[in-house]
């Protein structure tokens, strides 16, 4: 990996655990570099399904207490993964987490999905322009899986972008469509698996040929590993003792770790990029 000076990588997340889940070990890998990583986190994920029967009372149909607590669990994450820099868009709790398309919480009146564009795009811009980055990396145009607060992240992040003069690539993070149905295939010979094997087609995933950009984690997947154990209230992590791995949300159902993370390039020169967010620049 060759990268030029004082290296710059921005993520840009929806929740907390965004960061583990997606791009954790592209983070780790970076980070480990010597790369100056920095993470935006727009909602606190107040609307989170909680795992711990413990820590029920937290969600926001009880105390409304969760964001709270997993400003918390980001910030074990952050220190595991090796973020330099971590900002809530706004400040933390200027903007809500949405909950899922369809549900109530879309209404409420700091809805992130709901929020105005423009205030948004523009308090995204602010930090592109006080860190710098080179290389920004969000979600594609549906996400990734649909999520409202996962698309309006994305459309934060093009909008603020297109006017950042430092900004040499930008990535949308996505999940193979191989690596997903070969890692699930694995797990059908795991023995005492403690979670549902996800269903033809119930995981989301992207067609191979559109990936541009495969970033190898082997070498740090047990810090990915790390940081995903942080959110205990939304991820639980599972090993076996032969060494398989698989992780579950609050639906139990089993999904594999693959030893690499897979984005398609969103803008910027495509050289050197197959392997490397920062491979030519």
């Amino acid at each position: 990996m060759t990268l030029s000076a004082a290296p710059r990588l921005l993520l840009v997340h929806a929740h907390p655990d965004d960061e583990s889940l997606w791009t954790g070990g592209t983070i780790a890998r970076y980070a480990a570099a010597g790369v100056q990583v920095m993470l935006v986190t727009c909602t606190l994920g107040e609307e989170g399904e909680i795992i711990p029967e413990s820590l029920r009372e937290l969600a926001a149909g009880a105390a409304d207490q969760l964001g709270g607590y997993r400003i918390g669990e980001l910030r074990s994450a952050c220190a595991a993964l090796g973020v330099s820099d971590h900002r809530w868009l706004g400040g933390p709790g200027r903007w809500r987490d949405s909950g899922m398309a369809g549900v109530a919480a879309n209404a409420h009146p700091r809805a992130f999905a709901g929020g105005d564009l423009d205030e948004q795009a523009a308090t995204l811009a602010a930090v592109l322009d006080d860190v710098r980055p080179q290389v920004v990396v969000s979600y594609g145009p549906d996400g990734g899986y649909g999520h409202p607060d996962h698309i309006r992240a994305h459309d934060v992040t093009m909008a603020a972008c297109a006017k950042a003069d430092d900004v040499a690539r930008v990535f949308h993070a996505v999940t193979s469509r191989q690596a997903t149905e070969s890692g699930v295939e694995a797990l059908t010979h795991v023995p005492d698996l403690p979670y549902r094997l996800p269903a033809p087609g119930e995981l989301p995933v992207t067609d191979d040929s559109r990936i541009t950009t495969t970033v190898s984690i082997a070498d740090v997947l047990s810090v990915k590993l790390r940081a995903l154990r942080a959110h205990t209230t939304q991820v639980s992590v599972w090993q076996s003792a032969e060494g398989a791995t698989c992780y579950a949300l609050s639906n139990g159902i089993a999904q594999p770790i693959p030893a690499a993370e897979f984005y398609v390039l969103a803008g910027g020169d495509p050289a050197g990029a197959g392997t490397d967010l920062f491979g030519g620049l």
